[in-house]
């Protein structure tokens, strides 16, 4: 259980020293209130710019310098920032060069929340300087040695802020309810390549020492560094694309589109407004399939499967560029605000440049794995985590990360277009966008808002409730058909009847999708002699495609199909994408043999994996580190 802050006074203790964050004894208690998972006393004084000066020292995994803070402040005596598994050395007041040290304290320790770092200071006071380093197990950092990286001659960093990680490797108010531009100087071996959610370089220079500038305001969570050996390919005139050289040609083959992505973007829902649009193939630890940083998108190499047949993540985190990173969830009980809108313009930018067949099979799976997850969470009691709006106090946010805030979000939508017609409908969401851009905003807010914009306007009735606040899935959901879907589930039903494939059939007759399709129509049920004759064919074990693997290694656990362990061990120890992870060790957990295989397997996997991965299959295996 994690535990719950309860607002109380602790003896105040004045540091000139270094000052380690440290767990507390259980009798003492925080001083600060904690308001969307963040100690923050942001109604009183907020972050206006963020300055990092920064160096990154590979040797002892560690970021050192200083985070200055031009602030807000409304008459406040103290500043209270959130900090986690971070040295804070001294913390100054004044501009650059002006400053004067004062007093400051660490509360007790969560080990959620991390600890409110409370700075004393005057009402007049707008600049504080807090001088740190990060430890080693920041859970937002990602020190990768060079034998993990394509060419084993250089390590890698890269961070990962979604949801309060930030706090981690910046002391900052944590919380996406404040905005704010930030810049940067960072210091970095000269044979790397240094990047960030901000302006960036398109190649290393001798020196090693890079500046980077955000224009546009952010929430914390968007702050993303990126550290490596990285080449870059320009795409258009406002995007590409950098990757490890032994990934470049690939990336850039496999990311053409771009361009044609923001184009029907933009014709949808208004203009680009972060100026320039690329993206980053990070190593295969990266958690996510993507991470939607504005200026630099983080993406995983699994999506490079050699068909372009994956890239509607990438249409998904340009479409956060509008819905998430201009309009932002206010908290995370929000989250469904921007996923549910960037799940549903993901589709239509797919429907824009690749036809609406393909958007509606995309649609199709994800709504297959809603109904999955909504199954789940009503078999774990946990009826109100099917709500769109969420009750996450005392929980991590992670938990809020499911198919219901994405898919449930992003079929809510969908069933208002219809109802009220999409032409009407993107006319409201055009507004939405411009009415609420760099802003954050609440669900009970948007509510307000579609009914005075939308629905009165229009004289519609929609029931909202029952999707916000309601369990599952409500029925007037709206139905979408695919006749290659249906193909492939018959195609599927004649191999379970004991029938062959037709001899001349190959994987590249399908796309992704239809094989995925085709996978789940087994419903978990064929013998390992069927498995066998199927990947003799189609080679399902081997095909390169993290998608289809994935699939088809849980169906294999479940049917006790041996023969393909080794494929998946190295799977497993490859690829560290939690989509990926999480079902497969799940599926291994639910036998004692398997377990034990499983967690032979993980002894061995999890130190190519991000925290935010390990932290969920360390809980799935039951195992402690």
């Amino acid at each position: 259980m994690i535990k719950r802050l309860i607002p109380a006074f602790i003896a105040i203790t004045l540091f000139s020293c270094e000052q380690v964050e440290t767990p507390q004894n259980e009798e003492q208690q925080a001083t600060t209130t904690v308001k969307n998972h963040s100690y923050g006393n942001i109604d009183e004084i907020s972050t206006n710019h963020l300055h990092l000066e920064l160096n990154v020292d590979f040797e002892n995994k560690a970021l050192t310098g200083v985070a200055r803070h031009t602030m807000d402040n409304k008459g406040a005596d103290k500043a209270v920032f959130d900090i986690k598994k971070m040295n804070i050395e001294k913390v100054t007041l004044g501009k650059k060069g002006t400053e004067t040290e004062t007093t400051f304290t660490i509360g007790q320790y969560d080990s959620l929340l991390g600890a409110p770092l409370i700075v004393d200071l005057s009402s007049e006071d707008q600049f504080v300087n807090i001088y740190y380093s990060t430890q080693k197990d920041a859970d937002a950092l990602d020190w990768l040695p060079a034998e993990l990286t394509g060419s084993k001659k250089y390590p890698f960093l890269y961070t990962q802020g979604q949801a309060i990680l930030t706090r981690t490797w910046i002391p900052v108010q944590d919380t996406p309810e404040n905005r704010f531009t930030y810049s940067a100087d960072l210091k970095v071996p000269s044979e790397l390549l240094a990047l960030m959610s901000a302006t960036n370089p398109t190649e290393k220079n001798e020196t090693g020492e890079y500046s980077f500038e955000m224009k546009q305001p952010i929430p914390s969570y968007l702050l993303a560094l990126a550290v490596g050996e990285l080449d870059y390919r320009q795409l258009s005139d406002n995007s590409g694309v950098y990757a490890e050289p032994h990934l470049i040609d690939a990336a850039e083959a496999e990311f053409k589109d771009i361009p044609k992505m923001i184009d029907a973007a933009e014709g949808l829902y208004g203009e680009y407004l972060w100026d320039v649009y690329d993206v980053i193939i990070l190593p295969y630890s990266f958690p996510f399939g993507g991470m939607e940083n504005p200026r630099l998108t983080f993406l995983t190499p699994t999506l490079i499967a050699g068909d372009g047949s994956l890239v509607s993540t990438v249409a998904h985190e340009l479409a956060h560029s509008w819905s998430g990173n201009l309009v932002t969830n206010a908290s995370w009980n929000d989250f469904w605000l921007n996923e549910g809108f960037t799940v549903y313009f993901e589709n239509r930018i797919m429907e824009e440049v690749y036809g609406e067949e393909i958007a509606d099979m995309l649609a199709m799976i994800e709504f297959q794995e809603l109904k999955r997850s909504v199954d789940d969470l009503m078999a774990e009691g946990r009826e109100k985590d099917t709500y769109l709006k969420l009750d996450l106090h005392g929980r991590d946010p992670d938990d809020g990360m499911t198919d219901i805030a994405y898919v449930k979000g992003a079929f809510f939508l969908k069933t208002i277009e219809e109802k009220v017609g999409r032409e009407k409908f993107d006319v409201f969401l055009n507004a939405y966008f411009k009415a609420h851009e760099f802003k954050t905003l609440t669900t009970e807010k948007f509510v307000e808002y579609i009914n005075e914009n939308l629905f009165e306007k229009e004289n519609i009735e929609f029931n909202l409730n029952e999707w916000i606040y309601g369990e599952g899935i409500p029925s007037n959901v709206i139905q979408l058909n695919s006749d290659r879907f249906v193909v492939a589930q018959e195609l599927a039903q004649e191999v379970k009847d004991g029938n062959k494939l037709p001899t001349d059939l190959k994987r590249s007759d399908k796309i992704t999708q239809e094989w995925l399709a085709f996978i789940r129509a087994f419903d978990g049920e064929l013998s390992k002699e069927q498995m066998i004759m199927v990947d003799e064919q189609l080679n399902f074990k081997n095909s390169g495609n993290s998608e289809i693997m994935s699939e088809w290694f849980v169906l294999g656990i479940k049917n006790d199909y041996k023969e393909i362990r080794p494929e998946i061990k190295a799977f497993l120890k490859k690829v560290g994408r939690r989509k990926f992870l999480e079902p497969l060790y799940t599926t291994l957990a639910k036998t004692e043999e398997t377990l034990e295989w499983g967690k032979e397997v993980y002894k061995e996997a999890r130190p190519y994996y991000h925290a935010v991965s390990f932290h969920t299959i360390d809980k799935i295996l039951g195992v402690n580190h």
